[in-house]
């Protein structure tokens, strides 16, 4: 399995980027330490991971504590090992979304003016709302995830377009 793993953390200077190594990792705690390492002193760490153009996982630190993770999808659990270790441990039910929301609905019919099919296979798990007070809502993330058509890193791109990063980011790409 392939991935790309993408820490973005926000300092008194603004948002700076590194590409992230995961090779090695033990645990999600392992991944959060090694998060914690590209910003010492970052008020805000994030880490975008996506996997076979088909996962995608946000990781967030706030001042280095109260790890929060986001998945697109639990069956990346078991699809690998990476997986399993990022999202194994969390619940199928979203956090973030009250009783009342529900995602996105799904559309089947072939009229450009509705929004694409939702992947019906598609189980996000984790908290949804990771990304609330950054300007993207659990409505918002969950739409971009289900989106047809749009790959995991077409979701980030979205994601660090609104916080301000996207260039940053799309430089480690091309590395």
């Amino acid at each position: 399995m392939s991935y790309f793993a993408a820490a973005v953390v926000r300092e008194k200077g603004g948002w700076t980027a590194a590409e992230l190594s995961l090779r090695g990792v033990a645990d999600v705690d392992d991944v959060a330490e090694r998060l914690r390492d590209v910003g010492p002193d970052a008020d805000l760490s994030l880490l975008f991971v996506e996997a076979d153009d088909t996962y995608l996982v946000i990781l967030r630190l706030d001042e280095g504590e109260d790890l929060r993770v986001f998945g697109s999808d639990s069956a990346f659990a078991e699809e690998s090992r990476l997986g399993a270790l990022l999202v194994g441990d969390l619940k199928t039910s979203i956090a973030g979304l009250d009783d009342a929301e529900e995602p996105p609905p799904a559309t089947t019919s072939g009229d450009d003016n509705e929004q694409p099919a939702v992947d019906p296979e598609a189980d996000p798990v984790g908290e949804a709302d990771i990304l609330a007070d950054l300007g993207i809502s659990a409505q918002q993330l969950l739409a971009l995830c289900a989106h047809e058509g749009l790959m995991p890193a077409d979701v980030t791109a979205e994601v660090c377009q609104v916080l301000g990063c996207v260039d940053d980011v799309e430089e480690l790409r091309e590395v």
